[in-house]
């Protein structure tokens, strides 16, 4: 492609300031807009612009499907935030109508480039029984000036903890592709009808693995975890205090490293770049590229359309 790269970013919320930002380190054309700014014709008059290389979708789940449409009518690739979408029906639309950019797009999961998870698509995990994945945090601790009441977290429509931290979904998935939503149990919220705050979900798989993922908007402490039990070795990674733990019984084999988070979503979208130039992609062995992720997307919303709500928090969520 002639001349440099210029990448329309959509959202103009915290995810898409931070692309917005890794896009201009990186030497591109970035330009940023609100999703709400965008009235009818002006979105098809942003999209419609020849210079365009590309476009970041970082808007509600909800809307998402709408403009990877559009993106695809005009033969743009397209960088999605995860999830893809929380429905069937919708995956099915947006796979059957993005086939001639699927090889050229790919899908926000950025915790596929964290090098603990690069480490584990390079280790036989063909023992492997039983897995278990969890994340927690405060949500009304999440981040600087913001309300959850406020966010698309929310709303019962793309909201909710389940399609918010799906990455420890898209992680099983991507590790064993063949264990499914067999139960999903939700805690949700009395102020927030339909919306999960606290979601568990078990998975089966016909390979004789089976797991659970689960995740939270509650936790005081920040968590996010890893164990995988293997018949040979139990592996056990703690993504936040950057630790990855092997032990077999007799020793123990023990790692910690330096990371900075946003080397994450720089190298996913430094590969996005490389799909649209049709130029070499990073060591990354799974990459979300939105051809090969269909899978993992349909296990998502498989798991989002069996959630069963349990009980309702009371105290108030500011």
């Amino acid at each position: 492609m002639a001349g440099p790269l210029k990448i329309l970013v959509i959202g103009s919320g915290s995810i898409g300031n931070r692309h917005h930002q890794n896009l201009i380190k990186l030497g591109v054309e970035s330009i940023l807009v609100s999703y709400r700014e965008l009235a009818g014709d002006q979105l098809l008059l942003a999209l419609d612009d020849s210079a365009l290389s590309g476009v970041v979708i970082a808007t509600a789940t909800n809307i998402r499907s709408e403009l990877i449409l559009l993106c695809a009518e005009r033969d743009l690739p397209v960088y999605i935030e995860k999830p893809l979408g929380f429905q069937q029906a919708d995956l099915e639309l947006i796979y059957s109508k993005t086939q001639s950019i699927a090889s050229r797009s790919m899908v926000g999961f950025m915790m596929r480039y964290h090098p603990f998870f690069k480490q584990l698509g390079d280790i036989d995990l063909s023992d492997v029984y039983r897995f278990d994945f969890t994340i927690g945090h405060d949500v009304t601790q999440w981040r600087a000036n913001w309300r959850f009441a406020d966010s698309y977290a929310a709303s019962p429509a793309g909201g909710g903890v389940l399609l918010d931290l799906c990455h420890e979904m898209d992680m099983a998935s991507c590790l064993f592709p063949h264990a499914t939503p067999t139960r999903v149990s939700c805690v949700g919220h009395k102020d927030f009808p339909g919306v999960d705050f606290s979601t568990l979900i078990s998975l089966d798989g016909n390979n004789a693995v089976h797991g659970s993922v689960s995740m939270d908007y509650l936790a005081p402490v920040g968590t996010r975890k890893a164990v995988l039990y293997g018949k040979s070795r139990v592996i056990n990674i703690d993504f936040n205090a950057l630790r990855f733990i092997v032990d077999d019984g007799k020793d123990q084999e023990s790692k910690s490293i330096s990371f900075d988070r946003n080397e994450m979503f720089l190298d996913a979208i430094s590969d996005f770049l490389a799909l649209i130039e049709g130029q070499s992609i990073s060591a990354c062995k799974h990459l979300p590229v939105l051809g090969l992720v269909r899978e993992s997307c349909e296990s998502i919303a498989l798991a989002w359309s069996m959630r069963q709500f349990t009980g309702n928090l009371s105290d108030p969520i500011e």
